[in-house]
């Protein structure tokens, strides 16, 4: 399990899939800069349909990047920033593992 390689990190698949297409990012930065938006409200900047919205939108759902909340009859979404401070500690965590591969390997090499 991927956990238990990254000291305790939450896997970090799902997450950088979901932010590796643009669309998905674009959606991201419009919800980190507004208040939670409508599924209507960021489709209409956007060139594709509200279904294609959609669909971005639950993939960054299921990452753990947004959350849909329901108002009436509308669907809100808003960013949650600490997902992708995960994501910050996992990539601090891998240049760690790099940094110490490299000391290792200069050490060997000046041998």
């Amino acid at each position: 399990m991927l956990t238990d390689l990254t000291g305790g990190l939450p896997a970090p698949a799902p997450l950088f899939a979901a932010l590796g297409d643009e669309t998905r990012l674009s959606l991201v930065e419009a919800l980190s800069t507004e208040s939670p938006q409508s599924i209507s409200r960021l489709a209409a900047d956007a060139t594709m349909s509200r279904q294609a919205i959609t669909k971005h939108l639950q993939v960054l759902e299921h990452a753990g990047i947004v959350r849909g909340v329901r108002v009436g009859r509308e669907n809100l979404f808003e960013f949650r920033p600490a997902r992708l401070s995960e994501a910050a500690a996992y990539l601090a965590h891998v240049s760690e593992q790099w940094d110490d591969a490299l000391s290792r390997f200069k050490a060997f090499v000046e041998k």
